[in-house]
């Protein structure tokens, strides 16, 4: 069982012992603090916070302590109750919030649940604000309000609906191709709320012939709920048991988005990014961004357009600060996230479906057909274990300086572009290990950079 306390928000296991898994008192203390926070950081008279959720088993339960809580401390709370996580994102804008919390652990299993954290730009709190809140926790100074001063509870079941509408009003989205192409969808949701934004979204694109797999909003996943290739199996062959022209797959808050071609192949969850940026940049020039550890094949799509290419510290929140500094009109993660920030900044699955759905139509060809017009590279993911009281920051040290006449950059660990691919060392903040990301085009030589890298900080800590 697990707690894990971070800048980005607070995640761990349903049930146990307080402190050490995510119980109700944790839950009540981390809403409490959080609103403390943002009362002291945006001098309001009063707060206003947007609460959505995914459908996980322990969904409601966390709700009604986060909400109450909330009450408890003076703030006005809108719930969105069954939602996303850039529908929340989207909502703390619109609806002029002061911050927001999106109850949710991604692509954790079903015993995990967090609360991921907003401020009033409806983008996840910054490394700074994230620290901040942390010592407020530490302090474990909170003073709730007396009866007068108690906030309200608001339902809003509208904003789902109005996020669909901005991705469709989007000029980028082509929803009169779409229709026109007459497109057959399958899609898997997980048994989260992927399985109520899907239908609406595709219906509006007027997509008729659709079919889910998993789309019962009930919490209950099917399997592991990572869009990663060995858990799609079951996409796989509902695209082509249906002759479907192209398989779409979202994780549980819907923010990560995976494709699978028409032979029932997955795309590859690097490559969503890769195809919605190849689109957008064939519309418009602009900069793009992603983080250390994504495909170099986005960096390749930018020189083939003429236009520059970031790469940020690996975190949604450090690919959005390079965004903005950039001034980037397309980015995200090679985990399948799409930052537009024409719409917001925050991934969102489901203007990656109507992007790719537009490029499917413009360009009129199957989705392997596309997939096979980019550069074809392989990623490898390891990890090295190591002692806990051993110095993680000078072994990273070490090896850029072995390495210090290739391209390194030190922005987020180490990483190290070699002219036929590249590995990045990043240190764990919750457990002693160092992952081993690599990529070339080759898979041997994606794997032996891997173990070239892991032999190198094998030697390091002999000699320690």
């Amino acid at each position: 069982m697990t707690l894990i306390k971070s800048i980005s928000g607070f995640r761990g296991t349903i049930g146990g012992k307080p402190g050490l898994n995510l119980t109700p008192v944790d839950i009540v203390s981390f809403a409490a603090a959080f609103a403390r926070f943002i009362s002291d950081s945006t001098k309001a008279g009063k707060i206003k916070i947007v609460v959505g959720r995914d459908a996980r088993i322990s969904g409601v339960m966390v709700e009604s302590l986060v909400n109450n809580t909330l009450v408890a401390m003076g703030v006005d709370v809108v719930n969105l109750g069954l939602s996303t996580t850039p529908t929340v994102e989207m909502a703390v804008v619109d609806l002029g919030a002061h911050g927001g919390i999106i109850l949710t652990a991604s692509h954790n299993p079903k015993q995990w649940n967090a609360l991921k954290l907003l401020n009033q730009k409806g983008e996840f709190i910054s490394a700074i604000e994230g620290q901040m809140l942390l010592d407020t926790i530490e302090k474990g100074v909170l003073e709730f309000k007396n009866i007068d001063q108690l906030g309200t509870i608001k339902q809003d079941d509208t904003q789902i609906q109005k996020h669909i509408k901005k991705v469709l009003d989007l000029d980028l989205v082509n929803v009169e191709a779409i229709k026109a192409a007459g497109f057959s969808v399958a899609f898997d949701a997980v048994n989260s709320t992927g399985g109520i934004v899907i239908p609406m979204l595709l219906d509006e694109l007027g997509i008729k012939k659709v079919y889910p797999l998993f789309a019962t909003p009930n919490g209950i996943f099917p399997h592991n709920p990572e869009p990663l290739p060995e858990n799609l199996t079951a996409i796989c062959d509902e695209v082509v048991k249906q002759k479907a022209d192209v398989g779409f797959v979202v994780d549980p808050d819907v923010d990560r988005l995976a494709i699978i071609s028409e032979n029932g192949e997955v795309f590859g969850e690097e490559y969503t990014l890769v195809a919605v940026a190849d689109y957008i940049l064939s519309k418009k020039p602009g900069n793009t961004v992603s983080n250390l550890s994504s495909t170099r094949a986005l960096k390749d799509i930018s020189r083939k357009y003429g236009v520059e290419y970031h790469a940020s510290a690996v975190g949604e929140v450090n690919v959005v600060e390079m965004m903005k500094s950039t001034n980037a009109i397309i980015g995200g993660e090679g985990n399948g996230g799409v930052i537009l920030p024409e719409l917001h900044y925050g991934r969102d699955a489901l203007v990656g479906i109507a992007l790719f759905l537009s490029l499917m139509a413009e360009k009129k060809q199957k989705v392997s057909k596309i997939r096979s017009a980019y550069p074809n590279y392989f990623i490898s993911k390891n990890r090295i274990n190591l002692e806990p009281e051993m110095d993680v920051d000078d072994i990273l040290q070490k090896i850029a300086e072995k390495y210090k006449r290739e391209e390194v950059s030190t922005i987020d660990g180490v990483k190290i572009d070699f002219k036929d691919g590249w590995v990045h060392l990043r240190k764990s903040n919750t457990e002693p290990i160092i992952r081993v990301y690599s990529e070339s085009n080759s898979e041997n030589t994606s794997e032996n950079l891997s173990k070239k890298m892991m032999t190198d900080i094998g030697e390091i800590i002999r000699n320690f």
